[in-house]
């Protein structure tokens, strides 16, 4: 089996799959070849499972498309996608609106721009709310793209929310916003960090829970 070699001070030998689905071996500065060969012999079906699932994740990333008729998620809920006679697309409380005769990459595109408006007003109120309650506020609320970073905060006090955030259920996103506000006292994950966000959020390991199933979920759909 081909995979690509690469050597370090680590102590022992370890198998990485990548996400384009390569076979990474890392091993120590010394390890001879035929004992890495050997422990590679021995993986040979732990390896094959993780490539497969690998192939079947592109798969299903790859047919991932946005039709009328279909379905998308906001804040917990799943809402139809209609063509209905409009030129500004949004979302009316009981589904997302479309002009009709959008192809699937529009009909996707369309409906994240409709999620980064409502990320908009949503988190920005969220945002004000908790930090009223927690004592202190962030110098900006702001809305990007990030695909793996639910939220962040930077070192002059402004928080950065992903759109994608919106597909969680309101739970959910006051967790990740307590979460961003408590960085502004704390910029680490230290025991005090996680004091003041279970002061607020005593159920806050539930809430966090659910967001890594939403990340796995939305990791074998095309929302780019």
């Amino acid at each position: 089996m081909h995979y690509t070699l690469i050597r370090s001070n680590r102590k022992t030998i370890a198998i990485h799959i990548t996400k384009d689905a390569a076979v990474e071996v890392r091993a120590p500065l010394r390890a001879p070849k035929a004992a890495i060969d050997g422990f590679v012999a021995s993986k040979q079906e732990w390896i094959r499972g993780h490539l497969a699932a690998r192939e079947r994740h592109a798969r299903e990333r790859a047919a991932f498309a946005l039709r009328y008729g279909d379905a998308a998620p906001l804040r917990g809920k799943a809402y139809p996608i209609e063509a209905a006679n409009t030129k500004r697309a949004g979302f009316d409380g009981q589904r997302f609106v479309l002009p009709p005769g959008l192809p699937p990459e529009e009909i996707k595109g369309t409906v994240i721009r409709i999620y980064r408006r409502i990320a908009k007003d949503v988190l920005a109120g969220k945002a004000a709310g908790y930090a009223a309650q927690m004592g202190f506020a962030p110098a900006a609320v702001k809305i990007n793209g990030a695909k793996t970073r639910w939220g962040s905060c930077s070192s002059k006090r402004s928080i950065n929310f992903s759109w994608r955030l919106m597909m969680a259920d309101d739970a959910t996103i006051d967790y990740v916003v307590v979460h961003e506000l408590a960085h502004l006292q704390e910029l680490n994950h230290s025991g005090r960090f996680w004091a003041i966000v279970a002061a607020v959020l005593p159920d806050y390991k539930r809430r966090r829970a659910k967001l890594r199933e939403l990340q796995r979920r939305l990791e074998a759909e095309d929302w780019e």
